[in-house]
């Protein structure tokens, strides 16, 4: 299966040059050759705002449009992430588990989210969980990898999500759309967007998923299923051409049914201990809410060489579990955050020179609800205040330069310093070099800080913040004006002051702690990339080879034949739920005969390596192997108005794990409506 998928990746690879081999080639001095072929815009990429062309851009970056979104009938964003080069997703099981995003080897807390403009991690787990976020009618992705945290600060250690929906004026129109299919699935999206008079612009949008789930746990019979839910509301008011006022609010809602891990009669083997696996846990559930508010203000003057743009978002979440007693935890969490952006842009057609000076302010709140009385529940509290200088220069539309620079100052431990640099240059026959170095910080959590447990798990005020250097390269060979190109990218970074969870023995027991690991580790690797848009196929390919070593603490004997304890060593392994090779296919075909498109991908993840613990919890690693995903999926126009579509996932039914003792869902076929007025 791995050869066969490596063999289409490569014939896929190839695809650019036998599609437009019998197009000419252009001269050079050609009006062609002298302006850059148009293709995606990036807004992330900086923090003036302005949506800067991709094949401007030195970092890396993806953007997965609507239409592709659309066309592999996503329905959780997770999913399509799984295409991204440098990506890693991890979901707990069925739909609703906790769902994991990493990039080029950081951990999942080192990735930055944005959804809908606003900071939108949990403030209490310092990480934006994937389960609950359902994919909008249409809805853009871009994922920027490598060290951004001199432009965004603590979490941009990876690199940046952003997650949004489409203006009024970017998707005019109300579609909505309706599907059932298998384990009991029912969803459906709904969004009414367009432009009031000459300056208001409005988008509503709306997406529920609802499935009776599959027995995640091996061996059980309890379905896991789960609710989701997202709304969204965007508008923006110009009420003059240097003037523009924008308000976003979003809410998410997730119930979940879950299941506890313990020593079960069937509980795996590892190196001769039984280790602790998923069983069935009747009445065990959690629900998960939260509320996102972002309004700003935003002036251009000089006919937009000056622009300054003050803005104020909001972020609550809240999380409760529930077993079949009753109410079981909870935890509380709330970020404010403002920010004031000013850019200066001048210079002439050939040169452009922007200027952007920033200022952040976040304060994050959090504390938990338990009703036993065993953990600490009161509120803690952290303020930060970021200022950020950026200049780009760009050269005839073809060479562009960059560098950040950031200091962030923290209410509760020392400050810190990131910086980056960038420069991309595209020559005149397509191909483009790219570079980039910076680095990156992720500031201590509320819980590493302050603790959990009084005696049990300590906090550590002395905390610094993880941080991360690093640099990449890489070559881009654009055909077809832009709407075809393969590229390659080479990556090194190097991680230190990673907080890890230590055991300290106090009072004669053992308490637990946090504390800055003394050791660094390093994670390099190579993205390589296919996007194809021709008249009737789009192609998009991926792969990575992530090298990225760990040192953890963890038994390797057998257990001894007496029971004695026996104790972990220093281990170098691959970082837990990294896959060394990762790839992806999607390959779409649209005929002009019918009104008919038809997407296949498939998507494949490589061996990975996993922790397993035993009853003494000791530290144990397992192998997850590899595996290949095949979906298929059409849609047939009706009318105009009316289509009708279906898919099947996992169309080969392979049996896979993506976290240990966590089945993975089998073939499963869906088919639904969808309505565009």
């Amino acid at each position: 299966m791995t050869r066969m998928f490596v063999s289409l990746l490569a014939l896929v690879a190839a695809t650019p040059a036998l599609a437009l081999s019998d197009q000419p080639p252009a001269p050079a001095d050609t009006a062609e050759a002298a302006a850059p072929p148009a293709g995606d815009v990036v807004v992330t990429a900086s923090r003036s705002g302005d949506a800067i062309p991709a094949n401007l851009i030195g970092s890396s970056v993806t953007v997965l449009d609507s239409d592709a979104l659309a066309q592999r009938q996503t329905r959780m964003v997770s999913d399509i992430l799984r295409d991204v080069p440098g990506m890693a997703v991890s979901r707990s099981g069925a739909i609703g588990g906790t769902t994991q995003v990493r990039i080029r080897g950081s951990e999942s807390n080192h990735v930055l989210v944005f959804v809908d403009g606003i900071k939108a991690s949990d403030p209490y787990y310092s990480e934006f969980d994937f389960a609950g976020l359902v994919a909008d009618e249409n809805a853009r992705i871009e994922v920027l990898r490598g060290q951004q945290s001199a432009l965004y600060g603590s979490d941009a250690i990876g690199g940046v999500i952003s997650y949004a929906t489409l203006t009024g004026r970017e998707a005019p129109g109300i579609t909505a759309r309706a599907e059932g299919g298998s384990q009991g699935t029912f969803a459906t999206a709904a969004r009414a967007g367009g432009v009031a008079g000459d300056n208001v612009d409005y988008a509503v949008s709306a997406a529920y998923l609802t499935t009776k789930g599959y027995p995640a746990a091996p061996g059980g019979s309890r379905d896991l299923g789960a609710d989701n839910l997202g709304v969204s509301v965007k508008t923006n008011w110009t009420p003059s051409p240097v003037f523009k006022l924008t308000a976003v609010g979003r809410y998410n809602y997730t119930r979940a049914d879950t299941d506890d891990q313990a020593i079960a009669p069937n509980s795996p083997m590892v190196l001769g201990y039984p280790v602790i696996t998923l069983v069935d846990t009747p009445g065990s559930y959690y629900k998960n809410s939260a509320y996102y508010g972002l309004v700003s203000a935003e002036l251009n003057l000089f006919d937009g060489a000056w622009s300054n743009m003050l803005s104020g978002q909001i972020t609550d979440a809240a999380r409760d579990g529930y077993t079949s007693a009753g109410y079981s935890y909870g935890d509380r969490g709330r970020r404010y955050r403002a920010a004031f952006n000013s850019t200066v842009r001048f210079g002439n057609e050939h040169v452009r020179n922007r200027f952007t000076y920033a200022v952040d302010f976040e304060r994050e709140q959090a504390r938990v609800i338990d009703p036993s009385g065993y953990a600490f529940t009161g509120t803690n509290r952290s303020d930060t205040t970021g200022f950020v200088a950026e200049y780009e220069l760009t050269v005839d539309q073809r060479l562009s330069l960059g560098a950040s620079a950031r200091i962030d100052q923290y209410s509760r431990f020392k400050g810190a310093e990131t910086y980056r640099a960038t420069a991309s240059y595209l020559l005149p026959t397509g191909t483009r070099l790219h570079a980039a170095y910076g680095t990156g910080i992720k500031a201590p959590t509320l819980t590493e800080l302050f603790g959990y447990s009084t005696g049990q798990y300590i906090g550590n005020p002395n905390l610094q913040p993880e941080r991360s250097k690093g640099w990449e390269a890489g070559v881009e060979q654009i055909f077809a004006g832009g709407n075809a190109k393969i590229g390659a990218t080479y990556f090194d970074n190097r991680f230190e002051d990673e907080i890890q969870t230590v055991y300290v023995f106090a009072n004669g027991q053992y308490v637990t702690s946090s504390a800055n690991s003394a050791t660094s580790t390093s994670q390099k690797g190579v993205e390589l990339y296919a996007n194809i848009k021709l008249k009737n196929w789009r192609v998009d390919a991926a792969y990575t080879y992530l090298d990225a070593p760990q040192s953890v603490l963890a038994v390797t004997s057998p257990a001894p034949a007496d029971g004695s304890y026996q104790a972990p060593v220093p281990v170098i392994t691959q970082a837990v739920r990294r896959p060394k090779n990762s790839a992806s296919l999607n390959v779409s075909y649209i005929p002009d005969a019918l009104p008919l498109s038809v997407t296949a991908t498939l998507r494949y993840n490589g061996a990975m390596r996993d922790y397993a613990f035993s009853s003494s919890y000791q530290t144990l690693l397992v192998d997850l192997h590899d595996y290949v995903l095949v979906n298929l999926n059409a849609s047939y126009d009706l009318t105009k108005r009316v289509q009708i579509f279906g898919r099947v996932e996992n169309l080969l039914n392979e049996k896979y794990q993506e976290v240990f003792t966590y089945r993975a869902p089998g073939t499963t076929a869906y088919g639904g409506v969808r309505i565009k007025l």
